[in-house]
């Protein structure tokens, strides 16, 4: 039998014991915490700086070309340099945001060309009509500057694929001003039903370290605040409901227009100068038809109009057919930028069509058809959040959660997972639907 006083001795020493665990694991953590907060302060301000100097120069040439439209006859002259660029630094086969995402899934490496190519040739896109985003400009430029300070600080591969995850949040941040939603958005993307947590940290700081350099710098985003949300009732949540259902039936519609114009584009004009220099073509002969230039670029003063209530009823469809035009033949860009276009004209629409708010419903479809191209339910929540403020929380919520679920496995990124069932408590590790 063991005395008091031994046993007494016996929980000291267990306690100690605990102690020393305890502190062994806590200073082993603060180690790989002070590691990524100051890998995640670099990757900030070198993706910021970058992504601020980009997000300059984009609104510069967009309000130069909305001063003197007459560029756009020049577009089919920004295709052929776009193509020659791409050939002379031995960089044909661009898979655009999908190289982003198969890095990240450890199938293939980001180069360090990318980020050059991408900031220029997307400034010829913008400068001269085309119609397409800067997200996805910003997700390759941050991913591509992210995986090469990752092999300057001779990180492992599994570190690496979390530093492009801090360039994609870093450079999203900038760009949009949504530091929230950017970082979240690069850890949701990859996997549907699976969050890469080990990047949460270096993510978040990344993220906020570039908005408030771009903040710094006086990068200003369009403001799309103001709305009056109504209190929700039933007759008002069965609307939203509606629309949102529409809405995933748009964004499905959108991604296989993308990716059939991109086939059929690759059978019919192999050549990539004959297909970009037609396609531009296209592109400056139906502005000049429709006698607008509201469908070049990327259309943020459309979006901004269909906040406030005003919007053409077939924006939409003309948006998704100028941008997949666009990227398809071989323009540099994104698809988000056109995603929001097309869900805040549909949206808007859609509330003149029932009277219902035009200006609510705009808001609304730029959630739902966000959420249902891209599949990042939280980053949808959250990018709604912050550009149109906490009283649409239910709203954005009913958008969110009806077109996740009506969109099925559709998605605009072909190296996107969709790791679990949206459907059922069930794995399946397959790609995305195009």
């Amino acid at each position: 039998m063991e005395t008091e006083k031994e046993k007494e001795k016996n929980r000291s020493h267990t306690v100690k014991r605990f102690i020393h665990a305890y502190a062994k694991k806590a200073s082993r953590h603060l180690l790989l915490f002070l590691k990524w907060t100051l890998i995640s302060v670099a990757v900030g301000v070198v993706v910021g700086g970058f992504s601020t100097l980009f997000a300059f120069i984009m609104n510069t040439v967009t309000e130069y070309r909305e001063k003197n439209d007459y560029i756009i006859l020049l577009l089919p002259f920004a295709g052929i340099l776009t193509v020659f660029l791409y050939s002379a630094f031995k960089y044909k086969n661009d898979k655009g945001t999908n190289l982003v995402l198969s890095t990240i899934h450890a199938q293939s490496e980001i180069p360090f060309r990318m980020a050059p190519l991408i900031f220029i040739t997307t400034i010829l896109t913008h400068f001269f009509g085309g119609s397409a985003g800067r997200e996805g400009a910003a997700l390759q430029l941050g991913g591509s500057i992210g995986n090469q300070l990752g092999r300057w600080f001779r990180l492992d591969d599994a570190d690496k694929r979390v530093v492009v995850l801090c360039g994609m949040s870093a450079a999203f941040s900038a760009l949009f001003g949504t530091p929230l939603a950017a970082a979240v958005f690069s850890m949701e993307v990859v996997s549907v039903g699976v969050m890469y947590y080990a990047a949460l940290v270096p993510c978040v700081f990344s993220s906020l370290i570039a908005y408030y350099f771009a903040v710094f710098f006086k990068i200003k985003e369009i403001d799309l605040s103001g709305i009056i949300f109504p209190e929700l009732e039933a007759i008002n949540a069965l609307e939203t409901v509606f629309l949102s259902i529409l809405c995933a039936v748009v964004s499905i519609l959108f991604i296989i227009l993308l990716h059939t114009t991109g086939d059929l584009f690759r059978k019919y004009m192999k050549n990539p100068y004959v297909r970009i220099t037609l396609s531009a073509v296209v592109i400056v002969a139906l502005s000049f038809l429709l006698g607008t230039r509201d469908y070049n670029g990327a259309g943020m003063n459309v979006i901004a109009r269909a906040v406030d209530g005003e919007a053409v009823p077939y924006a939409f469809l003309l948006k998704m057919i100028f941008t997949a035009i666009t990227i398809e033949a071989g323009f540099r860009g994104g698809e988000i930028v056109p995603s929001l276009f097309i869900g805040a004209t549909f949206g808007c629409a859609f509330g003149g069509l029932i009277g219902f708010s035009p200006s609510v419903c705009a808001a609304v479809g730029m959630t739902a058809v966000f959420c249902g191209v891209t599949n990042c339910p939280i980053t949808s929540l959250l990018i709604s959040l912050e550009l149109f403020g906490l009283e649409g929380i239910p709203y954005f919520m009913i958008a969110v959660a009806v077109s996740y679920f009506m969109s099925g496995y559709y998605g605009l990124y072909k190296d996107q997972t969709i790791v679990y069932s949206k459907y059922k408590t069930k794995y399946l590790n397959r790609k995305t639907r195009n």
